[in-house]
């Protein structure tokens, strides 16, 4: 009798245990998915801005079209992109336009000098400081729960259930290997 109480209390501990270590997955799960609608909020004003910041920049730029092309179709790729992978490998591909432009833009001194284009230039810094910090928040978030997903025993349950190592959203391969090289400083 004692130890059929023994026996059905262990068990009731860890149906507690496993139920526990589910909810805490699924937690982290949505925990993440919401720090990516975040970034998906600032991705929408960055996607909102670029239009303005082209058509401004092509009132200065004659011969500088195809810079223009890849902004235009990052960002249209960046705006079909379905899935969290899709988006951030497609907002990489839109980060390294954009990264062109302004390399095309440093020609331009009265371009650099237009109202406007000052405006927006502080507008997408503005948007990409917050995007940065949206970024750290997900990443954080995703480290969570690739680590519940991955350490013993939550990774017994994630295993049963389908859950599985997510990708961070990193500088990509492109801004990557620019971190690689040194600053030019020229006076």
């Amino acid at each position: 009798m004692t130890s059929t109480i023994i026996i059905l209390a262990v068990i009731v501990l860890i149906i507690i245990l496993l139920i526990s270590l589910y909810n805490r997955l699924v937690k982290l799960r949505n925990s993440r998915e919401n720090a990516f609608a975040d970034i998906d909020v600032q991705l929408k004003q960055r996607h909102d801005l670029i239009p303005q910041l082209v058509e401004t920049v092509k009132g200065y730029m004659n011969h500088e079209d195809k810079v223009l092309t890849n902004v235009t179709a990052a960002r249209s790729g960046a705006l079909k992109a379905s899935t969290i992978d899709e988006k951030i490998e497609a907002e990489n591909m839109l980060s390294s336009a954009l990264g062109g432009l302004n390399i095309a833009v440093e020609a331009y001194p009265d371009l650099k000098a237009n109202e406007n284009f000052m405006q927006l230039q502080e507008e997408i810094s503005d948007v990409e400081n917050k995007l940065s910090a949206v970024r750290r928040f997900f990443n954080s978030a995703t480290k969570e729960y690739n680590n519940a997903v991955e350490t013993f025993p939550s990774n017994i349950i994630a295993g049963m259930f389908s859950f599985k190592k997510e990708s961070m959203f990193d500088l990509g391969v492109a801004q990557r290997e620019a971190l690689d090289e040194a600053p030019k400083i020229s006076f």
